[in-house]
């Protein structure tokens, strides 16, 4: 799973930058941040990617896509 980055947020819900494209997910648990890392699975926000290991996988995923 790629890492996107929140750019904004509205009670429940938050929209995340991949890069190629944008999606909303649902957040069902914990209090998130615009500008923070996260995996959407299914729509729904579950899990917080710290910032570093973010930017490392999405370096590799560039990689191995050009």
């Amino acid at each position: 799973m790629v890492p996107g980055k929140i750019i904004s947020l509205s009670s429940d819900r938050a929209v995340v930058d991949y890069g190629t494209e944008k999606r909303e997910g649902i957040i069902v648990e914990g209090v998130y941040s615009v500008g923070e890392y996260v995996l959407i699975q299914g729509g729904i926000v579950i899990q917080r990617i710290p910032e570093e290991e973010a930017e490392e996988s999405l370096k590799l995923y560039q990689q191995v896509c050009s």
